[in-house]
């Protein structure tokens, strides 16, 4: 794990770097963290399974976690050692636009041999991740992801009572080496994505963590998955809801449904105190039987719980629904959906088109980057994004560069006290409406987080002044 005192000064940096000689020289000599991006062999099914020639950070997948503090800076450089261009995007903070490491709108992707030194100030505290995000599709379902993890300025959770759990959903063969054939597959494009028939926690499988008796602890979920829906029950193991995408809720929440639904890219923190000899399991819930992600292990004795440290919330501009301005997301296309009204580079799509593109969604009408953005917007301005999934599938819609509040979620009755998010799911014949003012200056991304979704088609734009 870097820790946030490493990104303090170029001293601290250099101690580090013997120290944590597992992450392959983390530090340069200017105090930068370097981020390689390079194959590396891993196991995905521990000793028994074939090796796996994944895309790593420093060699290891998931890549090193980050942890700093609220309002510190993060200096990452990365460092391409892969044989096609990437870029890092650090997803949910609320960054400057030229760091937001989107290729081919807020930078130009780091081609092989090449480097991109990233740098800003991380302003709210919470559970992040980073990531590929050039051909994502195919990097970071080969292993380009870490968690990014922000603690509060005040009382924090101890190291031994925080723990950050990666979820992913690989695709593997017989042999239990990561299949690599489909990639690209217009099936997963049109269909729900690729999905994997593997689970892995922070890239093990079922993992057993370790938990004191009678004390708080802070369970930091993100699904870092292409494609798949986890579907989980908290309740089940007496956990109350601390966080979505890395913001804090004023209290924690009891959840009075399952299962609960977390979608690709999207964070749960969870607050659970076991008791003594109450070891429970983290499960999975969407194939029928319960599919265990993570054993737990209670150690200690009965005795008094302690008080979980009480979380600030993050100042967040909240939306003027007064002065909102409307504006409105088709979404249409893929298999059993409307391929027939799809413009792509400017040009209507027909029939061998949509093959020989891959282009097969479609937000209003129009695949992936158009020239014009989807709107723009004034500084300050209050945006009531109303998306309707005019297709067949759930999608998973991320906003980069802020959060918003989802004001209503159309033929849902799920409630989830209109929390903060940064992605938000969306069943097929849904409308959904999100609210959020646009405070941050730039060319800002709006898509699906199925990455195949996004690929082939499912990418827009907007502009803050």
């Amino acid at each position: 794990m870097i820790g946030r005192r490493q990104f303090l000064s170029q001293s601290a940096a250099m101690v580090a770097a013997t120290s944590l000689a597992t992450w392959h020289g983390a530090f340069a000599a200017d105090g930068v963290l370097e981020l390689r991006a390079r194959r590396a062999e891993q196991k995905l099914l521990g000793q028994r399974g074939a090796v796996s020639p994944l895309w790593t950070y420093n060699g290891r997948a998931p890549g090193p976690e980050i942890r700093l503090r609220k309002g510190e800076r993060v200096q990452a450089r990365l460092i391409n050692e892969l044989e096609e261009a990437t870029s890092i995007h650090w997803h949910g903070i609320r960054i400057v636009n030229a760091m937001d490491g989107v290729a081919g709108l807020t930078q130009q992707a780091v081609p092989p041999g090449g480097t991109f030194d990233y740098d800003f100030v991380v302003p709210d505290a919470g559970t992040y991740w980073y990531h590929a995000h050039n051909r994502s599709w195919n990097q970071v379902a080969r292993g380009l992801y870490g968690a990014l993890i922000v603690d509060e300025e005040g009382p924090v959770f101890p190291p031994e009572q925080d723990h950050v759990l990666l979820l992913d959903d690989w695709r593997v063969d017989g042999s239990g080496a990561l299949e690599t054939a489909s990639f690209g597959a217009l099936m997963d494009w049109s269909h729900g994505g690729r999905l994997g028939n593997l689970l892995t926690v922070n890239g093990a499988i079922r993992p057993v963590l370790s938990l004191s008796a009678n004390r708080p602890h802070r369970l930091r979920l993100i699904n870092a998955a292409n494609a798949r829906v986890l579907q989980l029950d908290p309740a089940s193991f007496g956990a109350r809801v601390l966080a979505y995408d890395g913001q804090a809720l004023p209290e924690p929440a009891t959840l009075d449904y399952a299962p609960f639904l977390l979608g690709p890219a999207q964070r749960v923190d969870l607050l659970v105190t076991p008791e003594a000899g109450q070891d429970f399991s983290l499960d999975e819930l969407s194939q029928g039987q319960p599919y265990p992600l993570a054993d737990f292990r209670v150690t200690g004795t009965a005795g008094q719980s302690a008080p979980a440290p009480v979380l600030s919330v993050n100042d967040l501009p909240e939306p003027d629904m007064g002065a909102a301005r409307t504006v409105t997301l088709d979404m249409t296309g893929g298999m059993m959906g409307r391929l027939d009204d799809i413009v792509y580079r400017g040009r209507q799509l027909e029939g061998e088109d949509l093959r020989r593109t891959g282009q097969m969604w479609a937000l209003n009408g129009v695949a992936n980057l158009a020239d014009e953005p989807l709107f723009r917007a004034r500084r300050g301005e209050t945006i009531l994004l109303e998306t309707i999934n005019n297709t067949a599938f759930v999608h998973a819609m991320h906003v980069h560069g802020h959060h918003f509040r989802i004001t209503e979620r159309v033929g849902s009755t799920v409630d989830e006290g209109r929390p903060w998010r940064d992605t938000f799911l969306i069943g097929p014949g849904q409308t959904t409406r999100v609210a959020f003012i646009c405070d941050n200056p730039g060319k800002w991304l709006l898509h699906c987080h199925m990455l195949e979704h996004a690929a082939a088609g499912m990418n827009t734009w907007f502009d803050v002044a």
